[in-house]
């Protein structure tokens, strides 16, 4: 955004989510923000998330540890330290904000001390918009979609968002819809009362997969 645009704040980023739109920045140096909205919306239906053998087997090998908000920075940090970001100051900055207004949320997957995957998003009554993942370590990332995937759907959350569809998602069952249909799908998630902290993080991989595959 220039000078003569409104300055951005947590509070205008929440309208904007609300209203369907989310921001970002062509570039890492690029301070300058712009709206998106997409003709064709990436959502992660909660109850159809797809565990592949590869993933199921090292879910059950459980050599990693989950925690929830743990290190915010971290994950943006990881996130935004590729060649092609569209994560810029600005953009940490203002998630940073909705995450001291527990509105931004992060969960990580570690292995020891190292950060193995993380994922961040932001939270908004029954929608969680997901804005960007990390893989330091193999899987690191469908991980960390695996068990906040588990964590939202305790919490009473109805919609994940995933602004895009990429390949890496489509395999874990992230579909496309129309614009139409997504503010369809917002609007009623928008009259839920969902709460990321409703329920203690599950850091048992194998309690996550039963319940997982329950429901898939």
């Amino acid at each position: 955004m220039n000078d003569q645009d409104a300055t951005l704040t947590p509070q205008l980023l929440l309208r904007a989510y609300a209203a369907g739109i989310f921001p970002m920045s062509e570039h890492r140096d690029d301070p300058e923000v712009f709206w998106v909205d997409p003709r064709r919306r990436g959502i992660l239906p909660l109850e159809s998330f797809h565990i592949s053998r590869s993933l199921r087997r090292r879910m059950r090998k459980g050599d990693y540890q989950v925690t929830l908000n743990h290190d915010f920075d971290a994950v943006v940090t990881a996130c935004a330290d590729r060649e092609e970001t569209w994560i810029n100051a600005e953009i940490h900055r203002l998630y940073r904000a909705l995450h001291e207004l527990d509105h931004a949320h992060s969960l990580e997957i570690w292995e020891g001390s190292e950060l193995a995957g993380g994922v961040y998003g932001v939270s908004l009554a029954g929608a969680f918009f997901g804005e960007s993942m990390v893989s330091p370590r193999r899987d690191g990332s469908k991980l960390a979609l695996a068990h906040l995937t588990d964590h939202l759907i305790r919490c009473g959350f109805i919609l994940f968002d995933t602004q895009f569809i990429t390949p890496h998602l489509t395999t874990l069952g992230a579909i496309e819809v129309s614009r139409a249909e997504y503010h369809r799908r917002l609007h009623e998630a928008l009259q839920v009362q969902a709460d990321i902290h409703a329920v203690a993080l599950c850091n048992d991989p194998q309690s996550v997969l039963q319940r997982m595959t329950q429901t898939s």
